[in-house]
């Protein structure tokens, strides 16, 4: 039964943030941010991140920014804060831009990828909605929150 991991960096040191990866035996880390390059992303940004997670610990590393929100779905969210309109905002996003087929893809090139983002718990963060998307339109997804 293939597993869909997701993290969320912020909060979290380097240190406590590989102990996860490692004890899970991610093998990708499947970035979902729509910026990862900004002085924000501390440890995380892109360049450095892939780096460190190929040459240090043999994690495969990728951006798949349509995996993301929108900038406008985000925009809304920081000013109406309304967690039900960003759902069913975000839910046709990944609709329109057939984000079964890039679960499928991902699926098919690791045995236990993890999607990132920043916010430290998923319960209000986007990738706990691709990944139950995932689950829901693919057989057998199991999703594992690190």
């Amino acid at each position: 039964m293939p597993a869909v991991f997701t993290i969320g960096f912020r909060q979290k040191a380097l240190r406590e943030f590989v102990r996860r990866l490692r004890e899970a035996s991610v093998d990708g880390i499947i970035d979902i941010r729509l910026r990862n390059t900004s002085q924000l992303a501390g440890w995380t940004k892109r360049d450095d991140f892939e780096y460190l997670l190929r040459e240090g610990f043999g994690i495969e590393y990728e951006h798949r920014q349509e995996q993301a929100p929108s900038q406008d779905i985000m925009d809304r969210y920081r000013v109406d804060k309304d967690w039900a309109a960003y759902e069913k905002a975000f839910g046709r996003l990944m609709i329109e831009r057939d984000a079964i087929r890039a679960g499928r893809d991902i699926l098919s090139r690791y045995r236990a990828p993890c999607l990132l983002c920043a916010e430290p718990s998923a319960d209000q963060c986007h990738r706990r909605l691709v990944a139950a998307h995932w689950a829901e339109h693919l057989p057998d997804v199991t999703v594992v929150h690190l």
